[in-house]
This record gives C-alpha cells, structure tokens and sequence, in this order.
C-alpha cells in the first residue's frame, strides 16, 4: 500500500499539477501578462507563493520516498532556483523519475524510526511519517498551488485536480 501511494499517487498528481501548470501558462500567454504573477502569487499575505508550494509539494514527495525507504541520501537534490512554470515543470518530471525507481520492497520496513532535525530528537514509525506528515503535507501544497492558480483566474476545475480517474464499466 506504501509503493501505491507514495510512487503511484505521488506521481499522478504531480503530473496533474504539471498539467495545471500548463494551463497557468495559456492562460496567461491568453490573457497577456507575465507569468511571474502566477508565481509570485498567495492566497494570504503570511503564506507562502506559489513557487513555494509546488517546490514544497516534490520535497514532500521526494524525500517521504526517500525516508520511508531508508535512502534519504539517494534523493536528488534541487537548488531551489526555478524561475518559470518550464522549470517548475522539469522539477516535478525529476521528482515522478526518481519516484518511479523504487518498488514495493523498497518501503517494506515501516517499523523504521524516521526524524528530521526540526523535530529535535523526536521521531515517528515509517506507518506514523506517512499518514501523519507525508501525506497530509503532500496535498497541503498541492491544493494550496491549485487554489492560488484558480484564485488567479486559470480555468480550472476539480477534474484537473483529480486527473484520469481509473473508472471501469
């Protein structure tokens, strides 16, 4: 269930806020403004912009892979200097990559102990990291990147969001 959600999930929507990024773009390129907006843009003054929650959105991604496998020195690294929605897009292609290298075995020691230096010697099982923080953070900057795009007037809807969904007849 791990492999599914962190690679399978992860990915798809990351790829669906890669194509909503796409749209970003049209809409603007339709609209005749500089894209920069878009990704100088927040929902509140304290908040954090655009570029940040989509940077924030692989990170969570990445590095949840990463942990929850026990490889954190295996993630890649970006610098955090993306300046347009093509770069942004070629950060989530790099990070729907590296999710795809792992497999099923890879997450199969949830009992592991995971901690990051901001939690000051405090830790939580792989199970605990995952449902706790991972995936919770992970939809945090996913939908708050989609919601500062269509609080700025990208046409787009729950179906974007969502993406293909796999319905049989």
């Amino acid at each position: 269930m791990i492999h599914q959600t962190v690679v399978t999930q992860f990915s798809k929507m990351l790829g669906n806020l890669a194509a909503i990024l796409r749209k970003a773009a049209a809409s603007a390129e339709e609209r005749k403004f500089d894209t920069g907006i878009l990704l100088r843009s927040r929902l509140a003054p304290d908040q954090l912009d655009l570029t940040f929650q989509i940077r924030t959105a692989c990170d969570t991604a990445k590095l949840g892979a990463a942990r929850l496998a026990g490889k954190e020195d295996a993630a890649p690294v970006h610098a955090d200097d993306e300046q347009t929605l093509a770069e942004l897009e070629a950060r989530i292609a790099s990070v729907v990559t590296y999710l795809k290298s792992f497999t099923a075995s890879d997450f199969s020691a949830t009992e592991r102990r995971i901690t990051q230096p901001r939690w000051k010697g405090k830790s939580l099982s792989g199970e605990e990291f995952l449902i706790q923080h991972v995936i919770p953070n992970f939809y945090f900057h996913i939908t708050t990147a989609y919601a500062i795009l269509r609080h700025n007037g990208v046409a787009v809807g729950k179906k974007d969001y969502l993406g293909d969904m796999p319905y049989r007849d």
